[in-house]
């Protein structure tokens, strides 16, 4: 538990600290967010506000493992794990096509920055890396960071994705890490679209998988072999990192909140989807994370309605996509579609949490009541 703390509270210092440094270097060189034309009108004000500060939330998720891993070799209770080195390795990954994606945007004063080709085939091959990897470096019981089964609370023994290890099937499995990667990298990067929206709703995300994998950690298999016990290997690391992420969320929210100072830029949103794929497939919940990261599937899902809608009949369902765009048109306050939006987000946790809860309590045979 000490480590959980310890990497909340400095990945929370470096985010808070390194943001404010961030915002005056990229002020003062002109380092501004560039905003769509076919954007919400209200939008055109934040036009020159400083962005990528992505890179402050990735420094604090960093500096904050690393100095868990190091404290946990000082004291003898083991130091940077496979599963968290892999997930973390991810989430740099992606934030660095995200940076790459920011950097064209500003340098370059092109506002769509990477096409879509090229963001497209960066998350293949980071995906795939990520899905090779994962199914490597099995610890003394045979257990390896993530699984070709699907999983929900736990691995879905009678869904193979990789049906057997076959080649065909490896091929299938690395496609679904594609999937998975592409889907929710991007549907953070399309929640973040007013102030404090998706940095806020990653932190109650980040909150939620804290807790998820630090239970995780406390009723491991691998420590005794009782019913509602979990197969995941390194799941203290992974509570780690998503204490690392909602700590430098919050800290990055200090200055993203309305009206914002800095925006995340693709640099943010990309690496923290990454971090809430990793953290998925890792800790076997990957479609348990639907309902955990529902606003995200919200706002992803609407824009696919959005997009079938107008290009079969040539109407519209929202006003505009995403989601929170559709309301904000609707003459909703920003500040008002955030917090509607955050207690959505909050929703979805407790949902996502207590049914993770209430799992592990029928597989022991506890009484719900």
């Amino acid at each position: 538990m000490t480590q959980i703390i310890i990497a909340g509270i400095v990945s929370f210092l470096v985010s808070i600290f390194t943001t404010p440094i961030l915002i005056r270097r990229f002020s003062a060189e002109g380092l501004g967010q560039e905003i769509r034309e076919d954007g919400p009108k209200s939008h055109l004000r934040k036009r020159g506000t400083p962005t990528m500060g992505g890179i402050a939330i990735l420094a604090g998720i960093v500096v904050a493992y690393l100095t868990v891993g190091i404290y946990g070799l000082i004291i003898g209770t083991g130091g940077f794990t496979v599963s968290g080195v892999l997930v973390l390795g991810l989430t740099l990954g992606l934030g660095a096509l995200g940076f790459a994606d920011d950097f064209i945007k500003i340098f370059r004063e092109r506002n769509l920055g990477l096409n879509k080709t090229a963001k497209l085939v960066g998350q293949l091959v980071i995906a795939v890396a990520f899905g090779l990897l994962i199914l490597m470096f099995p610890d003394d019981e045979g257990l390896t960071p993530g699984s070709t089964h699907l999983s929900f609370i736990r691995d879905i023994d009678t869904v193979d994705i990789a049906f057997g290890g076959s080649i065909i099937g490896i091929i299938v499995f690395l496609l679904f890490i594609y999937i998975l990667t592409a889907a929710w990298s991007n549907a953070v990067n399309l929640t973040d679209g007013l102030d404090g929206l998706a940095a806020g709703s990653i932190a109650f995300v980040m909150g939620g998988y804290s807790l998820i994998t630090f239970w995780q950690f406390r009723n491991s298999c691998t420590v005794a072999v009782e019913p509602g016990c979990y197969s995941v290997r390194d799941p203290l690391d992974l509570a780690v990192l998503a204490a690392a992420g909602l700590g430098a969320s919050l800290g990055f929210l200090w200055w993203n909140a309305a009206p914002a100072k800095i925006f995340m830029g693709d640099t943010g949103s990309l690496a923290l989807g990454g971090l809430v794929a990793g953290l998925s497939v890792a800790s076997r919940t990957e479609l348990l994370m639907v309902i955990i990261g529902a606003l995200f599937v919200i706002e992803a899902a609407s824009v696919v309605i959005q997009v079938i809608s107008f290009r079969t009949t040539g109407k519209r369902v929202f006003r505009m996509a995403p989601f929170h765009h559709h309301f904000e048109n609707g003459g909703w306050p920003e500040t008002t579609v955030v917090v509607r939006f955050w207690l959505i987000a909050v929703m979805g946790v407790m949902l996502g949490v207590s049914i993770f809860y209430a799992e592990w309590l029928t597989a022991t045979g506890v009484s719900l009541r």
